[in-house]
């Protein structure tokens, strides 16, 4: 009888390297690429303090986990970091929208010219691919919906003004030094392990606490919600994609939900009974506040073959499952910046 030899897994033998790898998107992406078989090296922030993180199950004997602690503003060390990867995604960033009105300079440091080192490193090293990540912030309110990646970019907070410049960053070195970069923009991924300063987790967290008030912020703005097992696999999918070297690659659902309504679908998927109230200390500054994101995803899934599998009412019941799990890593009671 004549048998094939299956092929392996592209991903099977690489060495792969991605920064930020303990973050909520990190930690899916790097559970994604061990499971096809990929050997990564995790580089993680330096914590002088003993957390496992979202990584403490990769972690012991013969595991295909790497971890280097370091941080993406050392240039030095993210040189180490790359030397001998094939593929890098570059994932680790300051994030977070309240915090950058506080601490602008940070941002600039850690998203501009933590990422000029990471390209520089991949140039040095001859990576095959790096994979940038940006951020559906950076379009600032809807002029056109859905928007494409040729919409404007708005700089309606540092944070976004910094992932802006190190977007601008990483596509420079393809210009300039024909380095082989795809920057993939996700729209609002969501999901177990995500921080308590998202607003999924942030309203389950109360719900599953008991609250009968849902504190909210503006509850009209709408989000382009995708799962984060989804967003992991677009970065497969661009990082694999020739035509997207040089280019931004959206990745949302191209469906919109306003907060208000989401906080009533999480209402449902917990199986509680609560009701949404406005707390002015939600509010972002008003010149700040994005009032819509939805995204045009015809590009990923035209050039890169990219298709969300995960429905929102699915995917809010698995988040919602997790939260209640884990109830102790929230503080319900108190608005996380």
């Amino acid at each position: 009888m004549h048998t094939t030899t299956p092929h392996p897994h592209p991903w099977h033998g690489r060495t792969v390297l991605v920064t930020g790898a303990e973050g909520f998107i990190g930690s899916a992406l790097v559970d994604l690429l061990v499971a096809r078989g990929a050997r990564v090296r995790a580089f993680v922030h330096y914590k002088p303090y003993a957390e496992k993180g979202h990584l403490a199950h990769h972690l012991g004997p013969g595991s295909a986990v790497e971890m280097l602690a370091g941080d993406v503003r050392d240039a030095g060390r993210v040189s180490d970091a790359v030397q001998g990867c094939d593929t890098v995604f570059h994932l680790a960033a300051l994030i977070g929208i309240p915090y950058s009105y506080d601490s602008p300079g940070a941002y600039v440091q850690t998203n501009v010219t933590g990422t000029e080192n990471v390209a520089e490193a991949c140039r040095r090293h001859g990576v095959r691919r790096l994979v940038h990540t940006s951020t559906s912030e950076v379009y600032g309110t809807a002029i056109t919906a859905p928007i494409s990646e040729s919409h404007p970019l708005q700089p309606q907070s540092p944070y976004s003004a910094s992932k802006i410049g190190a977007d601008m960053m990483a596509l420079s070195f393809h210009h300039a030094f024909e380095l082989p970069v795809t920057v993939v923009r996700p729209f609002n991924t969501y999901g177990p392990r995500q921080s308590a300063r998202a607003v999924i987790p942030t309203i389950l967290a109360q719900l599953h606490s008991g609250a009968r008030e849902i504190k909210l912020g503006s509850v009209t703005p709408t989000r382009d919600f995708t799962y984060v097992t989804d967003t992991a696999e677009g970065f497969l999918a661009a990082s694999e994609c020739d035509r997207a070297l040089g280019h931004v690659l959206n990745l949302g659902t191209g469906t919109e939900i306003s907060v208000g309504d989401l906080a009533r679908e999480l209402i449902t998927a917990s199986g509680r009974d609560a009701r949404v109230v406005v707390d002015p200390a939600r509010l972002r500054p008003a010149g700040s506040e994005v009032e819509r994101l939805l995204s045009d995803n015809s590009r990923a899934r035209d050039w890169a073959g990219w298709q969300p599998q995960v429905p929102l009412p699915e995917g809010l019941r698995r988040t919602s499952d997790w939260v209640a799990g884990h109830l102790h890593l929230f503080a319900p009671d108190r608005y996380q910046v």
